[in-house]
C-alpha cells in the first residue's frame, strides 16, 4: 500500500478537494493511505482561517482522507518556500508521493524549472532582476527565462506552489515522488463554479450569508459553526500592532531591508489595519508577505522563531487506515494528539494562537482554552 501525502489549507474543505482525494483512490484503484497535513487555525495569506481546523479536519476525514495532521504555525504563515519545504520535511520521512494541485500538472516540467531555482546560476541574476525595481514573483520569472527555462510556469499561482514543493524534494533529497493533479478553474475566482470552486469564492459566500452548501462536501458539519475573519479582530491586532517596541518591529520575520521600520511607522501613524498595509506596500514588497507580518506580530512569532524546528507535529483526526500509517510516522517523527500538553516551550506558542483566535469570530467572542478541551476526530470506518 502507498502513502500519499497532500499539503493543504482547507479553507474552507470544498468539492475541488473531494476530488483530490478522489482522484488519488482511483489513481491507486484504492490500494493507498492519504495523509493530509492541513494548516491549523492561521493561513498562508496571514488570516484566521475561516472555520475551525477540527472542523475542516472532519470534513477531510469524511471525504477520503486516513490520516489530518496539522501543519505547524510557523510554516503555515511562511512563504510558498517555507510553506512546501516545512510540509515535506514532515511526510517525506513515510509517504511515498506528494500530491499537489497544479494548472501545468506535469511532473517532470515542475521538477525541470525547480532544478533551476537551486542552480548557483539562479541567484545572481535574481538579483539583477531585484535592482531592476521588479517585484520578487516578477523576478524570480524574468531571471528563470534568462537561464532558458519555462518562467511562464512561475505565473499561475498553483504552479507556483507545485515548483516549490518540487524544489523542496530535491533539496532535501527524499525518495518521495511528485503526484500533480489538474488544478480547473480560477484559484482566486470570486464567482463560486459549480465544478471547481475556489476557496475564495466559498469564503466570500459564506461570510455574506448567501447560499453556499452545494460547494462544501458534509456541508452539515459547518452548518452552524461560527465563521471567523480577520476583519472582526482588527482592533485586536491593531492593539497590538500599536504597543509594539522597536525591538519588537525588528525581530518580525520578513523584515529584512529596513521593512520592519516601514512597517513600525506606518503602524504609529496609520488609523486602520488596511491603511497601515497600503502604506507599507511596494512593487517590492506584495500584499501577502506584509499580511503574515503583521499576523505574526499579533502571534508574538519572531524572526527567531519562524527558523527553528518545531518540535513535534499534531494529530486532528484519523479511521483506521491512518491509526496504523501514523504508528509507523512516529518511527521518523514525534506527532501528539490534539488535546496532549507537552512540557516543551512550542505548546506556549500553540496554546497562544488558539486563545487568540475567538477573537475573530464573527458572532462574537470566542472562549480561550479551546485547545486544552480539543481532541482528535476518530472514525472508525475507512472512507
Amino acid at each position: 500500500m502507498k502513502t500519499v501525502g497532500v499539503i493543504c489549507e482547507y479553507n474552507p474543505f470544498h468539492l475541488g478537494h473531494r476530488k483530490q482525494l478522489q482522484w488519488i483512490r482511483e489513481r491507486f484503484d484504492g490500494d493507498c493511505a492519504v495523509v493530509c497535513l492541513m494548516s491549523g487555525n492561521f493561513v498562508q495569506r496571514g488570516a484566521p482561517a475561516i472555520l475551525d481546523k477540527s472542523l475542516r479536519a472532519q470534513a477531510a476525514l469524511m471525504s477520503g482522507a486516513d490520516l489530518v495532521l496539522e501543519l505547524p504555525v510557523t510554516y503555515a504563515l511562511s512563504s510558498a518556500e517555507g510553506f512546501a519545504a516545512g510540509g515535506v520535511a514532515i511526510l517525506a520521512p513515510f509517504c511515498d508521493y506528494l500530491c499537489f494541485g497544479s494548472e501545468t500538472a506535469d511532473a517532470e516540467a515542475l521538477m525541470a524549472a525547480a532544478g533551476a531555482l537551486l542552480s548557483g546560476a539562479f541567484p545572481p541574476l535574481l538579483r539583477e532582476e531585484l535592482g531592476r525595481g521588479l517585484s520578487f514573483p516578477a523576478a524570480r520569472q524574468a531571471a528563470l527565462e534568462r537561464m532558458g527555462a519555462n518562467g511562464d510556469i512561475l505565473s499561475r499561482p498553483n504552479d507556483i506552489l507545485a515548483v516549490e514543493y518540487c524544489k523542496a524534494i530535491l533539496s532535501q533529497g527524499t525518495s518521495m515522488k511528485p503526484l500533480p493533479i489538474r488544478r480547473d478553474g480560477s484559484y482566486h475566482a470570486e464567482n463560486a463554479d459549480s465544478e471547481n470552486p475556489s476557496a475564495t469564492a466559498v469564503r466570500k459566500l459564506m461570510l455574506g450569508r448567501e447560499p453556499w452548501q452545494e460547494f462544501v462536501p458534509e456541508a452539515e458539519i459547518f452548518a452552524k459553526m461560527p465563521l471567523h475573519s480577520i476583519q472582526f479582530g482588527e482592533k485586536a491586532i491593531l492593539a497590538r500592532l500599536r504597543t509594539m517596541t522597536d525591538a519588537e518591529f525588528e525581530a518580525l520575520p520578513y523584515g529584512s531591508e529596513g521593512l520592519w521600520r516601514k512597517l513600525m511607522h506606518n503602524c504609529r501613524s496609520c488609523a486602520s489595519l488596511e491603511e497601515i498595509i497600503a502604506a507599507t506596500k511596494s512593487k517590492r514588497y506584495t500584499r501577502t508577505r506584509l499580511d503574515r507580518m503583521v499576523m505574526c506580530a499579533f502571534l508574538g512569532i519572531t524572526a527567531k522563531r519562524m527558523s527553528q524546528k518545531p518540535p513535534y507535529t499534531r494529530v486532528l483526526a484519523l479511521n483506521d487506515t491512518g491509526r496504523t500509517v501514523l504508528k509507523d510516522a512516529r518511527k521518523t517523527g514525534s506527532f501528539l494528539n490534539a488535546g496532549e500538553v507537552p512540557e516543551d516551550p512550542w505548546w506556549d506558542l500553540e496554546n497562544r494562537c488558539g486563545r487568540l483566535y475567538g477573537l475573530f469570530r464573527t458572532d462574537g467572542m470566542g472562549l480561550p482554552d479551546l485547545e486544552e478541551k480539543r481532541r482528535v476526530y476518530y472514525n472508525r470506518e475507512n472512507i
